[in-house]
């Protein structure tokens, strides 16, 4: 690419262009070439601790990483950057977040130390009709490295998260995440990071590590979600409040709950949608994780 086609492009993204050099223009300018559609992951992420430790929810995200094409650059929704009005992340070089208290040491030592893609920040941007702003200050939560570290651990990935905004409604977010379907032409891997049933309050921490086993209203919004999941009612998904009463305390703030609608958005009448690591936890949680490929 010469000069002048180079200083074209940088004026359809003024955001990449003032903070991406010609270099680093090169090297992320793949992203807009056409590519098959990509696949897309909703991951049940649970405890932090699942970062370090090996179980077999860990073991079946690397087992899903290997079935998936190598993506030019991850875009996640993660339930831990929770907002007043909607943010990506546009910095070259994010920074690790320990937004949690009370672990191991060892735990607090992880960095991941993926690049960012301002250039996919701004694309974003264009896609969601500038109902998006760029942050220069979060970097990458725990909702997004610890399971991205398990399907890419050599951090050559470039990653940016886009934020939730509280004070929008779960309509708002599902409108949102059809906006940026183009970006599945483009080699992004989109992955939102939550948990379904994710009541905290409830946990039964005499259980943390049985396996499949969830208090009655637990097995009961597991199976409501799990039914409308796989016959496609996604409506009924986004109107979630209205499934009753064990889906209201599968879900008693929408955080964890609303990146499985960017997800469920994204989800075209060609696709296939299938579950992972679809196990009931520690009472009142789940790490049922979706995903939605071609």
């Amino acid at each position: 690419m010469n000069r002048k086609n180079f200083l074209k492009t940088l004026a359809l993204f003024p955001l990449a262009g003032s903070i991406m050099n010609l270099n680093e223009f090169h090297t992320q300018s793949k992203l807009f070439s056409k590519t098959d559609k990509m696949p897309m992951l909703f991951l049940g992420h649970g405890s932090p601790m699942n970062a370090i430790e090996e179980n077999q929810f860990v073991q079946e995200f690397r087992q899903q990483a290997t079935l998936l094409p190598k993506p030019n650059a991850i875009l996640c929704i993660s339930a831990h950057w929770y907002t007043k009005g909607t943010f990506v992340t546009a910095m070259e070089q994010p920074k690790t977040i320990h937004d949690f208290g009370g672990f191991p040491k060892e735990l607090y030592e992880v960095e991941y130390p993926a690049l960012g893609s301002p250039m996919l920040a701004a694309e974003t941007i264009r896609l969601a009709n500038a109902s998006i702003k760029e942050d220069l200050n979060w970097g990458l939560d725990h909702g997004a490295w610890s399971v991205i570290k398990h399907l890419y651990p050599k951090a050559d990935i470039p990653v940016v998260q886009l934020s939730l905004d509280y004070t929008q409604s779960s309509e708002y977010h599902f409108k949102l995440g059809k906006m940026l379907s183009e970006l599945r032409h483009r080699g992004v891997l989109i992955i939102g990071s939550g948990n379904i049933i994710h009541n905290l309050r409830l946990v039964d921490f005499n259980a943390l590590d049985k396996i499949g086993y969830g208090f009655d209203w637990a097995i009961e919004a597991h199976a409501t979600i799990n039914q409308l999941l796989h016959k496609g009612d996604f409506n009924a998904l986004v109107s979630y409040q209205k499934l009753g009463k064990s889906v209201q305390l599968a879900v008693p703030s929408p955080d964890h709950y609303l990146p499985l609608l960017y997800i469920l958005a994204l989800k075209d009448d060609k696709d296939s949608l299938s579950l992972f690591n679809d196990k009931l936890l520690a009472g009142s949680l789940s790490m049922t994780s979706v995903k939605i490929e071609t």
